[in-house]
């Protein structure tokens, strides 16, 4: 019987579950769409506290320790983001077939992305992969939710919408981390650091940059509220863990 080391079932656990929570989002804007949109906001500012707390508080400090060079690879992450989004809307065009396309592809890309997180920051240590986990199992409901959505614009029947959603945002994101193992696995310390610095980019990126504008979009009166309990939540598992 192969053994595998601790983090390869903590990866693998939170790639699974990752695909479980999108899966719901999916389910639940499936069956009662309107919990579902009155959820939305509250759920996407939480994730998006937690995430930028995530890489300003540990994951880029701990990167640059063991690579003195990570804050490069961090604006190559963010960038990397940001520009791949700007391919995506110039793809979209006035098309509503289009529109629906181009924004299930570019989620799909971030939820293979997300898979590849997982397994860097696990590998980096459990603290790393708790947090940046943490915060991406729950956008994963909101991203479900919104792969349906913006396939239902793309003229997509309600079932068919449901099922591509879970093709393109539920499984990428296990297949990201699996596929991704073998390969972050063979690097030492230093690599690690700069692969880390690029995740924190990423990082920074879907949270103050694509979780917090949609969640504007979806205004809610205690939506600051849920901004400030996730990053509660991700400075008490940080200090938690240190003391």
């Amino acid at each position: 019987m192969v053994a595998f080391p601790e983090e390869f079932y903590w990866i693998g656990a939170f790639a699974i579950v990752a695909a479980l929570v999108n899966s719901a989002g999916i389910i639940a804007i499936f069956q009662r769409r309107e919990w579902a949109e009155r959820s939305l906001a509250y759920l996407m500012c939480f994730a998006a506290g937690i995430l930028i707390t995530t890489p300003l508080i540990h994951a880029l400090p701990n990167a640059v320790t063991n690579n003195a060079d990570a804050g490069f690879t961090a604006l190559a992450g963010f960038l990397f983001m940001y520009l791949s989004n700007q391919v995506i809307k110039r793809r979209t065009g006035d098309e509503t077939l289009a529109f629906g396309v181009t924004a299930a592809e570019g989620i799909g890309i971030h939820s293979l992305v997300d898979g590849v997180v997982y397994t860097v920051t696990f590998k980096i240590s459990l603290l790393t992969g708790l947090l940046a986990g943490t915060g991406l199992v729950v956008h994963e409901f909101a991203e479900g939710v919104i792969t349906y959505l913006v396939l239902l614009k793309g003229d997509v029947t309600e079932r068919t919408a449901a099922m591509y959603a879970f093709f393109i945002a539920a499984l990428t994101t296990p297949i990201g981390a699996f596929v991704a193992y073998p390969l972050v696995s063979g690097l030492g310390q230093s690599d690690l650091g700069l692969l880390l610095g690029f995740v924190s980019g990423v990082l920074i990126y879907v949270s103050a940059a694509h979780l917090l504008p949609e969640a504007r979009s979806y205004e809610k009166e205690h939506s600051m509220l849920a901004l400030l309990a996730g990053v509660g939540l991700a400075l008490f598992i940080v200090f938690a863990r240190t003391m």
